[in-house]
């Protein structure tokens, strides 16, 4: 097989299996989508899509992380949880990562609402902060696609408008 084919074979995998991982928790969707763009650059020994696009892919990729733990926190504090609550919902999200793609959506709720009671809160407002979290889980995984379709449209666009090694 040609190895700029295979290049191409792969990037295509990678990008296909990163969109997918924007979605779905268990996989780590940006770093990986990311990947697949480099070897898309690589492929075409990065005639078009040069260090400075890959820097900004590579950054958007980074920024998911921060945008997903944002998410969920915000989403956990909009319901009126305590500070140890917003804890308890990103340490739940990270500790349910371990337990695939169930755990990633009870872990946050689940946090929030053991941080929640023992800040002292009852029940009821404890489930409200763990519905918070998974909100804010719902809402990060919206902005991870956003991103994830804003990468592609960024290397799409300086490969198809752009001369060489932009």
């Amino acid at each position: 097989m040609d190895p700029m084919l295979a290049l191409w074979v792969v990037a295509a995998f990678l990008v296909v299996v990163g969109f997918v991982g924007l979605v779905a928790p268990v996989i780590p969707g940006a770093p990986i989508l990311f990947a697949g763009l480099l070897c898309a650059a690589w492929a075409e020994q990065f005639r078009y899509v040069g260090w400075r696009t890959l820097a900004v892919l590579a950054a958007l990729a980074l920024a998911t992380y921060g945008i997903d733990l944002a998410a969920t926190a915000y989403g956990t504090r909009r319901f009126g949880a305590s500070k140890r609550a917003v804890v308890g919902a990103i340490l739940g999200g990270l500790v349910g990562l371990a337990f695939g793609i169930p755990g990633v959506l009870v872990g946050p709720f689940a946090g929030a609402v053991v941080g929640e009671l023992t800040a002292r809160r009852d029940l009821p407002a404890a489930a409200r902060a763990g519905i918070g979290a998974t909100l804010g889980l719902v809402l990060g995984a919206a902005a991870k696609l956003s991103i994830g379709v804003s990468m592609i449209g960024l290397f799409l666009t300086v490969r198809l408008l752009s001369g060489p090694a932009v």
